[in-house]
């Protein structure tokens, strides 16, 4: 009697379908974001994105976490280079400083110095109101992920992963808590993701967690939920800053791990993610 064939790495039936609806990346750490219609999956995260941070006089990067202003940092990506432009000052573009001279730059005060080579320092300088410089990271093979990864996984100058995926139904329970308590809705853009999925069932990624998902043409690993920090309460439009969500995370989302909310990805193959590519979740643990 014939028997049906086995899938070598089975996924779960999804009827209604989970799709991708955003994409974005941050060329400068800390920036506004970068919509995108399609993205290059890279091994340490989507192309272009957090390959270029500001230091401080020590060497250590300058994120939101330090100054809002970043939130009016806008940057396009050009071939060989990057584009900025910020309120109150002349637009910059900057070459890729092939041949600039080495650093050696921290993401974070405890973290490894790893290489870079600076780019630009007078307008950055000016546009954060004390010395800072700009540096590109030339080799992100130099950085290894810290935790929940392969002995060759690495990643560009995002705080820890290479990826971050945000689930629309999630977004949508936490803005139910917040009406319930009184508070106006936040935007996903509040939680910076590189992906964002539809048609999920809210908070389900809690479940992909040691899974392998299949985004489109790429395949990665769901290596750990994201705690999330003070950045999450700083309007991304505006640089204005509140309280929420991290209040109501703390109310209902408080793990060992943190207040959670989005998931981190470790790609294991390269390819092209696009709009509206379909998501699956493998049944085995990867």
């Amino acid at each position: 009697m014939a028997t049906e064939p086995v899938e070598k790495d089975p996924v779960e039936r999804d009827p209604v379908g989970k799709r991708v609806t955003a994409l974005a990346v941050y060329p400068v750490k800390g920036c506004h974001r970068l919509e995108l219609p399609t993205a290059t999956v890279e091994p340490w995260g989507l192309a272009g994105d957090r390959r270029w941070m500001m230091v401080d006089a020590d060497g250590v990067g300058i994120t939101q976490r330090d100054t809002s202003r970043l939130t009016q940092l806008a940057c396009r990506l050009r071939p060989g280079g990057l584009e900025l432009a910020a309120p109150g000052l002349p637009p910059l573009s900057v070459d890729e400083p092939t041949n600039g001279p080495k650093e050696f730059v921290r993401v974070f005060r405890h973290q490894a110095a790893v290489p870079a080579r600076i780019a630009e320092t007078e307008w950055s300088s000016a546009f954060l109101g004390r010395a800072a410089r700009l540096v590109w990271q030339a080799d992100p093979t130099g950085r290894p992920i810290e935790s929940h990864a392969g002995d060759g996984d690495r990643v560009s100058f995002a705080d820890g992963f290479p990826l971050l995926l945000a689930n629309e139904g999630s977004l949508s329970a936490l803005n139910d808590w917040l009406a319930e308590a009184g508070d106006e809705p936040v935007p996903m853009t509040r939680f910076r993701p590189n992906v964002v999925v539809g048609g999920a069932a809210p908070w389900a990624e809690d479940g992909w967690l040691g899974r392998r998902l299949r985004i489109g043409e790429v395949t990665f690993r769901a290596a750990k939920s994201c705690a999330r920090c003070l950045v999450t309460t700083i309007d991304q439009e505006t640089g204005e800053k509140g309280g929420q969500p991290l209040r109501i995370l703390g109310r209902h989302r408080r793990y060992a791990d943190g207040l959670l909310f989005a998931i981190n990805l470790i790609p294991e193959t390269a390819g092209v993610l696009r709009l509206g590519d379909p998501l699956s979740v493998a049944l085995g643990v990867s």
